[in-house]
């Protein structure tokens, strides 16, 4: 993986380690589309040295995940009204909340 910025003003196509954070200039790509790159003609092309793929991390999912498992286990009713379950004025119910997570009935079941 990529990510192609192009700078108008000089007519150059730079193409690096994939970026961190969004740019309206900039361009994700794949590894074959990377090594494939070509820019129209009088641009100059920089290729930066970019890393071997990095392995693939499950720690994100892993981390929701036991979020959403805690707040099943363990549902304390924050408002003090005794119910285990709070119903929204849509119908649906709230079943637990932790930070900005919300785990909600299966309304099918």
């Amino acid at each position: 993986m990529a990510t192609l910025t192009y700078v108008y003003l000089d007519s150059t196509a730079v193409l690096g380690p994939l970026a961190t954070r969004a740019d309206p200039h900039g361009y994700d790509l794949c590894s074959r589309h990377a090594e494939a790159l070509s820019a129209p003609r009088g641009w100059e092309v920089i290729r930066l040295a970019i890393p071997d793929e990095p392995e693939q991390s499950t720690d994100d999912l892993l981390a929701l995940a036991d979020a959403v498992r805690e707040v099943g286990l363990g549902y304390e009713d924050p408002a003090g009204t005794g119910d285990d379950q709070q119903q929204r004025s849509s119908g649906v119910v709230e079943l637990g909340r932790r930070g900005h997570l919300t785990v909600l009935a299966d309304p099918d079941q």
